[in-house]
Order: structure tokens, then sequence, then C-alpha cells
């Protein structure tokens, strides 16, 4: 099993806007990074634990828990004129942009940036670099344990 942090803007697409979906799931559409789009392609898997992060907001953070429940397949936004994602380079026999769905298990406090950088053992949590900028980002089994812990110290 893998575990990645997936960031959304919660003007986008927000943990509560997934427990409101179906089943509480949603397409992760809009990747617009080769890199993480690559991450879905080559290593996601059904069952992947998801750090849910909103991101682009007055409080960046993990807001929830979740998990990959589909395969990758062509993200339809690319296809789509009136879409913000639209690619006009990509085609559907050779699609360039891939999602998967993400269904969110557990809506959690937001754990912000501020207590994530003062957490021993998260200094190299890869959200965290300077600079890092990537919307899909894997997280070390040894980081997932950690943040479940601090999550569940606090009420929900």
């Amino acid at each position: 099993m893998n575990y990645w942090l997936m960031k959304s803007e919660p003007d986008e697409v927000s943990v509560d806007d997934a427990l409101a979906a179906p089943d509480a799931t949603v397409p992760w559409t809009g990747v617009r990074n080769y890199q993480a789009r690559n991450f879905m392609r080559d290593r996601m898997q059904v069952g992947d634990g998801v750090l849910f992060y909103h991101s682009s907001c007055a409080e960046p953070g993990i807001v929830g828990i979740a998990r990959v429940v589909s395969a990758c397949r062509a993200d339809p936004t690319q296809f789509d004129t009136k879409s913000p994602y639209f690619d006009a380079a990509s085609t559907k026999d050779a699609p360039r942009w891939l999602l998967v769905d993400v269904q969110v298990v557990k809506k959690t406090r937001t754990l912000g940036l501020p207590e994530l950088r003062a957490t021993p053992g998260l200094e190299d949590l890869l959200v965290l670099r300077k600079g890092n900028r990537l919307s899909i980002t894997p997280v070390e089994p040894r980081h997932w344990r950690l943040i479940l812990a601090l999550l569940d110290q606090q009420p929900t």
C-alpha cells in the first residue's frame, strides 16, 4: 500500500464537497503536472491512503483522510472546451491527463502547515519542502502513521 498527499483548492473541491458526493467519492480532475500525473499512472493503486489537503486558502492543511477507489483513467476535463482544464493537444486516442477517484473516509480537524513544520519526525515530509508545488506527493509510511496519530489526539 502507498500513501499520498493530494491537494485541492476548497473553492474547486473541498472535503465537504467530497463528503456530499455519492459514496463520498470524487474524481480527482485537473491535474496538469506530468510528475503528479505519473504518480497516478505508475504508482497509485486502489486502496492507497490519501491525506486530503486544502491549498490556496486562508488555512492550508490536511483536512481529511481518504483512499484511492479507482484505477487511473483519462480525465474528461481535458476534452471539454468549456473547462479551465481543456488541453487542445490531448486526444481521446492519446489522452495526456489522467485521474483517479478518491473517497473521503473521515473529515478531520485542519492540520496546518505550522503544526506540520513543528512536529518532530515530519521535517522531510515532501509538502514541507521549500518550492514544492506538486498537487500530489507520496507520503512515507512513517509520516502517514505520525500524521494519523496527530489527528487522533484532537477531536474531529
